[in-house]
């Protein structure tokens, strides 16, 4: 999958930018600069879209430094989903057995624009809002 980004040419404020990033991107990048590129997107009102997920550490740094950029009057956060969610295996204990993460899709946006309306071991539908 590659990192598609909507033409900046003739933007009329009414569509939503959705950032697919590939796999092959993500790997070659440390914790700190992914984190960067997803939430660099999401600061832009974009929705982000990665192709092979995050690992659980990531995903908890993710979070932190989401946390720390809140403010009052801008940033209000991000919502996350991961599809799959995974099952029994992906937990500590499956890590401890070589199970490997098998995460591959997750969509994350602005909080105040992207709402999970359902989500399952196989499907995701959300609601994006405009500005």
């Amino acid at each position: 999958m590659a990192e598609l980004k909507a033409d900046d040419g003739g933007d009329d404020g009414d569509g939503v930018q959705i950032d697919l990033i590939s796999a092959e991107r993500m790997e070659n990048l440390r914790t700190m600069e992914k984190i960067r590129l997803i939430l660099d997107g999401v600061h832009d009102d974009n929705i982000v879209i990665l192709e092979s997920g995050l690992t659980p550490d990531e995903e908890s740094k993710l979070i932190e430094v989401t946390m720390s950029e809140i403010s009052p009057d801008g940033f209000t956060g991000i919502e996350i989903e991961t599809y799959p969610s995974g099952g029994s295996d992906s937990g500590f204990l499956g890590r401890i057995m070589g199970k490997k993460d098998d995460s591959k899709l997750t969509v994350i946006g602005p909080a105040n624009r992207i709402k999970t309306l359902h989500k399952d071991e196989n499907f995701i539908s959300t609601l994006v809002t405009r500005k």
